[in-house]
């Protein structure tokens, strides 16, 4: 049966770092990607959308041949392949452990269904997305190499895939499971004083970065501000953004049931 789309979907971002081992290329990390899906499961959240990062299949090859930058040369069109083959390579240990966990996943390669312009989404086929969670399954689409209108092609984050995916299948949250346990005051890798910031607004989030970017510090909140600024544009659509340590068990299942969980909350305010 046909279900209705009254409820919103919820978007899952699993980071690269978190399913990869990112000191070995092409190496998964199949302990996390199994308790990962079994938390998924669990959470029996729907409709679900789920979109992973490269982690060390698709960032060294992209680098390899500087995918991002566009075509410059034709030893960069088999570059591509590579890049989008070792993406899928990636995306088969997800999909295997999500429907031995009894999801209904079905993978969505944004090569086939994004154009980009300079590196931003441009067009993007949603149709098929739209009645896999009317039936029930879950969309998984991951950072890939696609065709670019101004460069040929590009890099599409799985970042920007989970801001643009939120707003135009009107999404009521995103849960962006990462490395670290949110957003901090300070680098935790470096300062021993740096605090974890439960919650933030929009505004809040801006002064944030005006107040990083004066220290001239690279990215002092543990690496998460980067990411944040693609999901900026989702919370200004009121699209409250969860950040979540999902290296750690429980976390992830407890943000997918709305349960109380250590991360940092960002809202438009």
């Amino acid at each position: 049966m046909v279900r209705s789309m009254s409820v919103k979907p919820t978007v899952l971002k699993l980071g690269g770092s978190v399913i990869t081992d990112k000191e070995k290329p092409l190496t998964p990390n199949l302990k996390a990607i199994e308790r990962l899906a079994d938390e998924i499961s669990r959470a029996k959240v729907s409709p679900l959308i789920l979109v992973h990062g490269g982690g060390s299949f698709g960032h060294p090859v992209a680098e390899r041949y500087d995918i991002a930058g566009g075509y410059v040369d034709p030893s960069q069109i088999l570059g591509f392949s590579q890049t989008h083959l070792a993406m899928t390579l990636l995306n088969s240990w997800i999909m295997e452990a999500l429907i031995s966990h009894n999801i209904a996943a079905v993978e969505v390669h944004p090569s086939s269904c994004a154009v980009t312009k300079a590196g931003r989404i441009a067009t993007m086929e949603l149709e098929p997305l739209k009645k896999m969670l009317k039936l029930g399954f879950v969309p998984v689409l991951y950072g890939d190499a696609v065709l670019d209108s101004e460069q040929g092609f590009a890099i599409l984050s799985g970042d920007q895939l989970v801001s643009s995916l939120a707003i135009k299948l009107g999404a009521c949250r995103i849960i962006m499971g990462a490395d670290v346990d949110g957003l901090y005051t300070a680098d935790p890798k470096a300062d021993s004083s740096a605090q974890l910031i439960n919650h933030l607004t929009l505004e809040e989030l801006k002064s944030l970065k005006h107040k990083i970017e004066g220290s001239k510090a690279t990215d002092v909140t543990g690496g998460m501000l980067g990411k944040v600024h693609e999901v900026k544009l989702a919370i200004e659509h009121d699209i409250e953004t969860v950040i979540v340590n999902a290296t750690k068990p429980s976390r992830v299942y407890k943000a997918l049931k709305g349960e109380k969980v250590t991360g940092t909350i960002i809202e438009k305010g």
